[in-house]
């Protein structure tokens, strides 16, 4: 029996120290593919994907940068996505942040070498800019219940922040039940200064992040568009799922638009993963939802998407964890005790 399932490509931070070797471990068969792209790196006088992959120690200063980051998660990824078992019918495909350059190529829309240029050429510009960083904070207990109260109150003080003289702060990603802001340092102390400490870690700083998803990175963009032509993208094969919750139709795509959408609003503007997972669940109801490695701290967020969207009943973090304890949904491919179930 076929089922049917959404692909779901992880952002940056996804690839730490337990991912090291990621590649050579899941995907021997694929070191052609891998090969491929170690030369386009070599092309850049960049160390390649698979030595980085091989190497016997990690290093957060190094394995955090975007210029490294980048193209291993965009390895593990598109061969995680193109390794599933011969039963599952993706029906669509999307992504968080930087997972949407893979998403675009596990659905056709960048061929894979296109799609590491995209990815490395995107991710290098970030690590040279370096404007800017970025924080994560709840808006939800550990229980998953939803406050549209609280969440209203953060982003009214993010505003207010963000007025203030010489402070930029702005909703980065909405993931879930997280906020993940990003801003100038000015902004994003002010923003630390005012709120408690919870579940004994946030407010928490990502490392190596710039202020993704906001103005402060129309630079980015408008070197990223001078580097990557619109001819690298084509039509999509299946149908993919943006930051905003759009759908891009395969043979119903404007290319020009996609591109202008990857190059600009999407670099500068709030990519919200929540709504894409919701659009992913209500417009194509699929039997699975697949995470690809490398990492699965993907799947909180994705869980709590379908729970603020009571899918399939599901109001909270119990009703999801007896459902997915009786007939799993969610699969992280990172993880793996649920790998087996994606790739048959």
């Amino acid at each position: 029996m076929t089922r049917t399932a959404v692909v779901i490509c992880p952002g940056r931070g996804t690839y730490n120290k337990p991912e090291l070797g990621y590649l050579h471990r899941h995907h021997p068969a694929r070191m052609d593919m891998f090969h491929r792209y170690d030369d386009i790196r070599a092309g850049e006088s960049q160390e390649t994907v698979t030595a980085l992959d091989s190497a016997t120690r990690y290093t957060v200063g190094k394995y955090s940068r975007g210029d490294v980051a980048s193209p291993l998660i965009y390895a593990a990824s598109l061969a995680d996505a193109h390794a599933l078992a011969d039963d599952i019918d993706v029906v669509a495909v999307t992504g968080n942040s930087m997972g949407w350059y893979i998403a675009l190529a596990a659905a056709g829309a960048l061929s894979p070498e296109n799609g590491f240029r995209v990815v490395n050429t995107m991710g290098t510009l970030m690590q040279e800019h370096l404007i800017g960083g970025q924080l994560v904070y709840p808006f939800v207990d550990e229980d998953w219940q939803i406050d549209p109260a609280r969440k209203a109150e953060l982003l009214s003080h993010v505003a207010r922040v963000n007025a203030l003289e010489g402070h930029d702060l702005a909703l980065s990603i909405d993931l879930g039940g997280m906020l993940v802001l990003a801003g100038n340092e000015e902004g994003l102390k002010a923003f630390e200064a005012s709120q408690p400490v919870v579940q004994e870690r946030f407010p928490m700083r990502l490392a190596n992040h710039a202020a993704f998803h906001t103005g402060l990175q129309k630079p980015v963009a408008e070197e990223g568009r001078a580097r990557l032509s619109v001819d690298l993208f084509g039509q999509p094969e299946r149908p993919l799922i943006d930051g905003r919750g759009k759908v891009w139709w395969p043979r119903a795509t404007d290319t020009k638009t996609l591109w202008d959408y990857t190059l600009g609003h999407q670099v500068t503007e709030t990519y919200d993963f929540t709504r894409a997972i919701q659009t992913a669940a209500r417009e194509f109801a699929p039997d699975l939802f697949i995470v690809t490695g490398p990492g699965a701290t993907l799947g909180g967020a994705v869980a709590q998407s379908l729970v603020f969207a009571n899918w399939q009943g599901m109001s909270d973090k119990a009703s999801f964890q007896a459902r997915q304890a009786d007939h799993p949904m969610l699969i992280a491919m990172g993880r793996d005790d649920q790998r087996s179930l994606a790739t048959g």
